[in-house]
């Protein structure tokens, strides 16, 4: 086992070594690609536009150059400023139009974009813009601010395979790249991609058993609808949310003190598992205390806005810090539920995308009444664990209201919520030059941009009202966002890969029509969560194997068209999840306090003022250790080193997808992290407490962790492994590889053949395989 001190180095050298896995690129064949016969604004021209162009010549009037515009038709058309008989665009025309002229031409002084700026059109994108001129130029508002229609479900060739509506826009769109969907998942396979997917965690053998032995026609369906109403259900549909609500357990910079915010984590749980409809579940989220006769549930569910970091540092700016509280919450409206980088406008007019600093502001005056101040209180106290406004839970209101709220003491408990000053000392809202914080500028009053949709007048102008804006079915975001977000968590990308930007410089969707039929569908069965997430995997698409030919892989290397099941690493947290679920270690309890696993000594004291109750380490005991890793504490300035080195969030800002990496470190934390050990001395002990022979004891710790039975070549190597080890091992050795976790050893095992299998079985967790979704 590899010492402490050596895992440390690899935990903070890792964003040195992060290796990322990069695209495949087309690279010369852009040069030969065909033109479409009809040239698109939307989906052909506006993204040369975008890269090339829109930062001198699009909606940032104050980078704007030679007065010239060319996201917006009347300006592109009009004369140019510094030569009016000359004009940028002439539909039909392109020897006429400048614009073209200037891209096309070999004289490097006239020449766009300028040499200077290493920006370039290749000759394809010129003969697009060329063809596009030719046919009228026509242009097209951004695709993401049209409210979608339903589209009808396209005609397909192979009409036996689609089992859903999903699959008919999904084939339509193989048949013209000429592929064809791959067979569905073997049984094994198939349900432990379900099951990680449901509930974060790996089947159990009794599932596994009862989905083998059913061979009825709708033997998948139950067995979704069995997962579906599992607890872990909410708990695995939490995740994501607590990522884009930025869920810590402290409240961040240098001496980032404690905060009890978990028990809005346990609400979001609670939410998801009674399947609130995503309308209401954000509603109560942006504004319950702004619901008539709010709820403590309502305001417990406001939590979420006020998951920022806070200042708790002597001599900064209380304003400052205030100001910077609305701008994150503006921030993660903008990119979390609307999926547009808003944030680009806090300083300057937005360089790509139709949004005013004016409009930003506005947005943000939504924001800007909260009772809050940018510091308060001091260092360590029980007073300091929440933020005003706050709100106190009692025993009896957890017994009798909040029954969800997992509380397992007597103590105190606050949570920062949400509320709004009082009418006659409401503050003013002032656009803030170059975003600064003591620089107001023009005053304006709450208003949402008017290039996505127009603030209703009838909507109150507080929280409450911008979310009914939010969810006016004329708003073309909101659905869209959210079927994409969870498009992601089952499919491992969104139909629009970009899923926090929608805007000008985010990608097209790779779907556009799956996409609105999707969203439009949703809205239509009043944003039912639990009806969407069954209707995506229970598709064909979603059940296909996961096995690429060679011909798939060179015509569709990302597997855009989805002619091949998904396969990536879980996350983080459900990497610990599977190791404890697999090895019977996992306390299966929702809810309540995070908690402090094993973790390096040193990282906490070497990181803080040395102030408060989170300046030192203090790991927890017993049942603790083994909670699901959502509970895993998070601890903003040093987040938990396993969970990072797997690319979890540290949870400073919104984040909507994570990346994910393959770095030598995570082989590292399997091999060596010692819950991993701990779990596979404990489910070694299990099995030899069993009467079975060797290799059943083997085959069933392979199914408990990989999810399916062990081929004959790979039970046969894996005894003959745990017989070598049984031969060679001596009793100092097998001692040291036993002396780790606190979980107690049976008195009466024998520890060599303990230690032997515990080899076999943390072999088998070291296998890509075990921590793959394939």
């Amino acid at each position: 086992m590899l010492k402490w001190s050596f895992y440390l180095i690899c935990v903070l050298a890792g964003s040195l070594f992060t290796l990322q896995a990069c695209n495949t690129g087309s690279g010369s064949r852009v040069e030969e690609e065909k033109l479409p016969d009809v040239v698109s604004y939307n989906f052909d021209i506006r993204p040369i536009l975008s890269d090339k162009c829109l930062a001198c010549h699009g909606p940032d009037a104050n980078k704007r150059e030679a007065g010239l515009r060319l996201d917006i038709a009347e300006n592109a058309f009009k004369a140019l400023q510094e030569n009016p008989t000359a004009h940028a665009l002439v539909a039909g025309k392109p020897e006429l139009s400048e614009a073209y002229l200037r891209i096309s031409t070999q004289d490097t002084s006239l020449l766009m974009p300028p040499p200077s700026s290493n920006l370039k059109l290749t000759s394809h994108q010129i003969k697009l813009i060329e063809k596009w001129i030719k046919q009228g130029a026509k242009y097209e508002k951004h695709w993401a601010f049209v409210a979608p229609k339903k589209p009808a479900l396209p005609e397909v060739d192979k009409k036996e395979w689609p089992k859903n509506e999903i699959d008919y826009f999904v084939l339509h769109k193989q048949e013209q790249k000429g592929l064809s969907p791959n067979e569905e998942a073997d049984k094994e396979r198939l349900l432990k991609r379900l099951s990680l997917d449901l509930t974060g965690l790996p089947p159990s053998l009794p599932l596994m058993d009862q989905f083998l032995a059913d061979n009825s026609a709708n033997a998948y369906e139950k067995a979704v609808d069995q997962l579906l109403k599992n607890p872990a259900y909410g708990e695995k549909m939490a995740l994501h949310w607590l990522d884009l609500a930025r869920y810590a357990d402290s409240h961040g910079y240098q001496d980032d003190g404690y905060r009890t915010q978990w028990p809005w984590r346990d609400w979001v749980i609670h939410a998801f598992n009674k399947n609130m409809h995503y309308n209401d579940f954000v509603t109560w989220q942006l504004a319950g205390d702004l619901l008539p006769n709010s709820t403590k549930e309502q305001l417990l569910a406001t939590g979420f806005n006020r998951n920022h970091k806070i200042t708790e540092e002597g001599g900064v700016i209380p304003e400052e810090y205030r100001i910077g509280y609305v701008t994150d919450r503006t921030d993660l409206f903008g990119k979390g539920l609307l999926g547009v980088t808003m944030e680009c406008a806090h300083c300057h007019d937005h360089k790509y995308d139709p949004f005013s600093q004016k409009e930003y502001y506005q947005l943000f005056a939504f924001f800007n009444n909260v009772k809050e101040v940018g510091i308060e209180s001091v260092i360590g106290g029980p007073e300091t664990y929440a933020k005003k406004p706050l709100m106190e839970i009692s025993d009896a209101e957890v017994k009798n209201i909040l029954t969800f709220v997992n509380k397992p003491d007597t103590n105190r408990l606050i949570v920062s919520i949400m509320g709004d000053l009082e009418p006659d000392t409401s503050r003013k809202t002032y656009i803030l030059k170059r975003g600064v914080y003591d620089a107001p500028g023009d005053e304006v009053t709450p208003g949402t941009p008017s290039s996505i949709l127009p603030f209703n007048k009838n909507y109150p102008k507080n929280r409450l009202g911008l979310s009914q804006w939010l969810f006016d079915k004329k708003n073309p975001l909101t659905a869209r966002v959210y079927v994409n977000l969870l498009w992601q968590e089952f499919f491992g990308k969104g139909i629009v890969k970009t899923s926090g930007d929608f805007g000008m410089q985010g990608d097209l969707p790779t779907n556009p029509e799956l996409l609105d039929w999707l969203a439009v569908d949703f809205m239509d069965h009043n944003w039912d969560i639990k009806r969407l997430v069954k209707q995506m995997v229970t598709s064909a698409t979603y059940r296909q194997s996961a096995v690429i030919t060679p011909e798939k892989l060179k015509v569709d290397p990302d597997n855009i068209y989805l002619a091949r099941g998904p396969r990536y690493r879980i996350a983080a947290e459900f990497v610990k999840d599977l190791v404890l679920s697999s090895s019977g270690l996992l306390n299966r309890t929702i809810g309540g306090p995070s908690v402090k696993p094993y973790q390096p000594p040193g990282l906490w004291e070497g990181a803080t003022s040395g102030r408060g109750l989170l300046s030192t380490y203090v790991q927890d005991h017993g049942a603790k250790l083994y909670r699901r890793g959502m509970y895993t504490l998070i601890k903003r300035t040093v987040p938990p080193p396993s969970m990072a080195i797997f690319d979890a969030s540290n949870r400073d800002l919104c984040e909507v997808k994570r990346l994910k990496t393959n770095t030598p470190l995570q082989a590292l934390v399997m091999m060596n992290d010692p819950t991993v050990l701990e779990a596979s001395r404990v489910l070694a002990a299990n099995l030899l407490q069993e009467k079975s022979e060797e290799k059943d004891k083997i085959s069933k710790a392979f199914r408990l962790i990989v999810g399916r039975k062990p081929r004959e070549k790979e039970i046969d190597m894996l005894t003959a492994y745990y017989e070598k080890e049984l031969k060679e091992i001596k009793k100092p050795v097998a001692e040291k590889s036993l002396a780790v976790g606190e979980y107690p050893i049976p008195a009466q095992i024998d520890r060599l053949k303990l230690a032997a299998l515990m080899r076999v079985v943390s072999t088998i967790y070291n296998l890509e395989e075990t921590i793959t979704k394939t």
